[in-house]
């Protein structure tokens, strides 16, 4: 199903959830939408669906115009982040009960409520009640009863939030799978950078209700087109520095000077602002080329087997990736170590400049 959303807004008395956007789903295709907790995702979700109507402009489907037509007659299917399942019906007739509205034989229904149920692990709960299974059994169903439908489009809001984290890794690599067949234009809601990444295909990046960038999911990841998309795509956001670019070098305010790489030569001098992920910036200098940035510990976060280092730097927080648990004292001053290769540079506006591997923005001036 080819999915057009042509000038389309919500508005929800004085507040404007959605600002006027608009978007392209090719048939077949599996596209991430990205954001932070408001971003719109949901609200898009919605008037995908047909639960709401927009404030202004068209969606379409497959060329025909159905801003106005309700959910039914939608070819579509929608999983929650909050589990919804049939009370009263058995996890069997839960994942059939859209297959028995289609139609089908019972030896169909049989066949395919035992493959989906097998590939998403509750085939030992086919008998149990929804209120008999937990929390991620629950989920599981929920997700079963869509994928079996079959529609033409599917809405996942952040489907395996609910699920541990083993199960929610093994499905995020199965969903690709599940859907390779192009047969089915999925849209999955998440505001994880991490997830959006494993899933591939194409992401659409949203902020405060603003769409800020669409693309191939990697392509987008290794040049977002401004600040403000760096900083979404990144988990924790993007580290930004203020900055001096000169014709073989970039300094920071504090003095610290970056050699230029092949991907921000050439560009020209005045102020801009640098670009840097956590994960570049690094506690031990595993190379020469690697230039040290010193600051005060405010925070040391351990997150599973990573630790991430909060430093005061000038008037601006840093975030540095530690592989391992580890912890240093609040004030201490410590130095972490920035790779050239791996700065993105952004106009003072906020647009991309320069990113790594080549990548640059359009931009003829940096100021």
């Amino acid at each position: 199903m080819t999915v057009t959303l042509e000038g389309v807004s919500k508005k929800v008395g004085a507040d404007l959830h959605l600002h006027p956007l608009s978007l392209a789903l090719q048939p077949g295709t599996f596209n991430v939408l990205l954001g932070r907790t408001l971003a719109g995702k949901t609200t898009l979700m919605r008037l995908l669906a047909g639960l709401d109507a927009p404030s202004a402009g068209r969606v379409l489907e497959n060329g025909k115009d159905v801003t106005g037509a309700p959910v039914r007659q939608r070819d579509i299917a929608m999983v929650y982040q909050q589990f919804i399942n049939y009370p009263a019906m058995s996890v069997y007739d839960n994942i059939a009960s859209p297959l028995r509205r289609q139609g089908k034989s019972a030896t169909e229904i049989d066949a395919q409520v035992r493959r989906t149920a097998d590939m998403l692990r509750i085939t030992p709960y086919l008998g149990r009640l929804p209120a008999e299974l937990s929390g991620g059994q629950q989920q599981r169903c929920a997700i079963a009863r869509a994928l079996v439908k079959n529609a033409g489009l599917l809405l996942l809001d952040e489907p395996l939030v609910n699920l541990d984290y083993k199960l929610r890794e093994e499905l995020r690599a199965e969903l690709r799978d599940i859907f390779a067949d192009g047969k089915t234009t999925v849209v999955y809601a998440t505001t994880e950078p991490q997830e959006a990444l494993i899933l591939g295909g194409a992401v659409t990046v949203l902020h405060e209700g603003r769409l800020l960038q669409t693309g191939p999911t990697n392509a987008v990841f290794q040049a977002p087109a401004t600040e403000e998309c760096a900083s979404v795509f990144s988990d924790p956001p993007m580290n930004v520095l203020e900055a001096i670019l000169t014709n073989d070098r970039v300094a920071l305010s504090d003095g610290t000077s970056l050699p230029l790489s092949a991907h921000d030569r050439n560009l020209p001098a005045g102020p801009c602002r640098v670009g840097i992920r956590a994960n570049h910036l690094t506690v031990l200098r595993r190379s020469d080329r690697l230039v040290p940035i010193t600051g005060r510990v405010e925070l040391s976060e351990i997150s599973g087997s990573e630790t991430f280092i909060h430093l005061r730097h000038g008037n601006t927080t840093l975030i540095a990736r530690e592989d391992g648990v580890h912890t240093h004292p609040i004030g201490s001053e410590i130095q972490v170590y920035a790779d050239p290769d791996r700065i993105f540079v952004f106009s003072t506006a906020g647009d991309l400049v320069a990113a790594p591997q080549g990548r640059r923005g359009m931009l003829r001036n940096i100021a």
